[in-house]
């Protein structure tokens, strides 16, 4: 397989810990999306929307959109697995990952802010509080959310294993800290940080390890 990512994007990251959980360790192909590569030719050939990240599989079928991706893995990979097994908890996962994948990400991702740069003359302060304030507004239902569920361990978002809630949550705590979020204000949140930031596979997941990382 070969994996085509940029080490700060939120959806790279959050494919690269669910590869990591899997066990599957994909030919690594860096694009950097500050130097506007996603709309060369040669990556538009590999996806036509030029986003990342693009997984190329053995036999050259390209899979695209992280949901997507992660969804297959899953499927194709079923152990360990990163949903539950009843049909009412892989709702609720899917649910609080879909607060970030949905709620948060969508309107905090880089053609946004530069949109809201370029056409909006938004300088790093107004940037900053466009962020925060849907962080936040998604930040405090799951914090609720885990608050209600007082069977889950405490360093996971459901039950007692990562699933695709923290693979989902933990790129997004990472662009909090980018955006200058003040995290204490969500003390479940920051415990399931901090001890998924000791789980080998966040660990290596991290922009921060990859090799385009700078």
């Amino acid at each position: 397989m070969k994996l085509y990512n940029f080490f700060r994007s939120g959806t790279s990251h959050r494919l690269r810990i669910a590869l990591n959980l899997k066990g599957i360790s994909p030919e690594y192909i860096a694009v950097d999306l500050r130097k506007e590569a996603p709309l060369l030719p040669e990556f538009k050939a590999v996806n036509p929307q030029g986003l990342v990240p693009a997984l190329v599989l053995d036999d050259e079928q390209v899979l695209i959109q992280s949901p997507a991706i992660i969804e297959w893995l899953e499927e194709r990979y079923p152990s360990p697995a990163l949903l539950p097994a009843s049909p009412e908890a892989r709702a609720h996962v899917r649910a609080l990952a879909a607060i970030v994948g949905c709620d948060i990400h969508p309107i905090n991702n880089r053609r946004i802010l530069e949109t809201l740069r370029l056409q909006f003359g938004c300088d790093t302060e107004a940037i900053n509080a466009w962020c925060g304030t849907w962080i936040a507004a998604g930040f405090d239902a799951l914090e609720a959310l885990l608050a209600a569920d007082t069977a889950r361990a405490p360093g996971v978002c459901y039950g007692q294993t990562p699933t695709i809630a923290d693979v989902y949550l933990i790129p997004q705590v990472e662009s909090a800290r980018r955006f200058k979020v003040d995290l204490s204000r969500w003390p479940l949140i920051s415990a399931i940080d901090a001890a998924l930031a000791e789980h080998p596979a966040f660990v290596q997941a991290s922009p921060f390890k990859q090799p385009d990382a700078s």
